[in-house]
């Protein structure tokens, strides 16, 4: 029972059930967000031009142009934040107004107006 190879086709065959396992997590995460994607396209934006919202932060990301922005959603629709202090962090809530909407209209950029 002590045979090497014996153990080492065990332990390959292990690894094989993980590697699927885990590939299979990613392809329904996949799946998940490419469906919540195409519905955010068929649905009207709960956000308009020139208002302002409250929500919270749920992380930091850097914009196509380069600068640091806060992301957050108002009922599922994602915001990009501009002008955020560095003192702010994930989970704190900030007042901001809508300034432009992506091409596809399923989220927006915002312009940091101040805390909640």
């Amino acid at each position: 029972m002590n045979n090497p190879v014996v153990f080492g086709g065990a332990a390959g065959v292990l690894l094989v059930l993980v590697a699927l396992v885990l590939w299979r997590r990613r392809s329904s995460e996949a799946a998940a967000s490419k469906r919540a994607h195409n519905e955010a396209q068929q649905r009207d934006a709960p956000v308009e031009m020139g208002e302002t919202y409250e929500f919270g932060i749920t992380e930091f990301t850097d914009h196509h142009s380069g600068e640091r922005v806060a992301v957050g959603k108002v009922e599922g629709f994602v915001l990009f934040t501009e002008d955020i202090p560095e003192t702010l962090s994930e989970g704190d809530v900030i007042r901001a107004t809508v300034t432009s909407f992506n091409r596809e209209r399923t989220s927006a950029d915002a312009i940091f107006e101040g805390t909640a």
